[in-house]
């Protein structure tokens, strides 16, 4: 499994050799409010909407100002805006009360904020702080399964596999290469496996 794992890596490392995060942001405020409303939507529609809701609120003060119903008419293109704006206002005024207008640098305080779990937590910590930390969403748990990688049911099984299968420097690198992978190859409808470097460890081949 370990020389196998190394081997996919390798792989998706070379594919994708500048692989990070496509979503837009100025500060760690503003990318935890693009993961936020990445929830069952996809970058590009956050990228789209974030530049007219970081003009009204760029920081965590502001937003937290900013009346919630305005936010919902901003960001409703992201689909479950009354929820996603709540968790919005309501963690800008966590970060005001609770760490001095500042995101936590560290994962359990992240997800102490209103609307942050272990996902979102992961990719804030990973991409906005440096830290080792592997996030698993819809593309990852699909590209995780379909090579071997593991063969968990919950985004929480499957995050302990890789976990266990990579060393930690490379957990936040490696989770931008299956993101990618999955987002632009191997597609949950459609997957291209006609110019996949990797069809020889697919499951779903087999």
């Amino acid at each position: 499994m370990l020389l196998m794992g190394s081997l996919v890596f390798d792989k998706l490392a070379r594919r994708f050799p500048d692989a990070k995060s496509e979503l837009n942001y100025k500060s760690t405020f503003q990318l935890l409010c693009a993961v936020i409303l990445s929830a069952q939507c996809t970058d590009k529609r956050v990228n789209s909407v974030t530049p007219r809701l970081f003009e009204a609120a760029p920081d965590a003060r502001t937003m937290a100002a900013l009346p919630v119903e305005q936010i919902e008419q901003i960001i409703f293109p992201c689909g479950f805006y009354k929820h996603k704006a709540a968790f919005l206002k309501e963690a800008s005024r966590d970060i005001l009360e609770r760490f001095d207008g500042k995101v936590p640098g560290n994962k359990k305080d992240l997800m102490s904020l209103k609307g942050v779990g272990e996902k979102t937590a992961n990719v804030v910590y990973a991409v906005g702080f440096g830290g080792g930390a592997i996030a698993v969403d819809t593309h990852v748990h699909r590209v995780s399964n379909r090579l071997g990688l593991s063969q968990g049911k919950t985004p929480g099984q499957v995050q302990r596999d890789l976990e266990r299968l990579l060393p930690k420097e490379k957990w936040s690198h490696s989770h931008h290469l299956l993101l990618l992978f999955g987002r632009y190859v191997c597609k949950a409808r459609n997957p291209l496996c006609g110019e996949c470097e990797l069809k020889d460890y697919c499951e779903r081949r087999k």
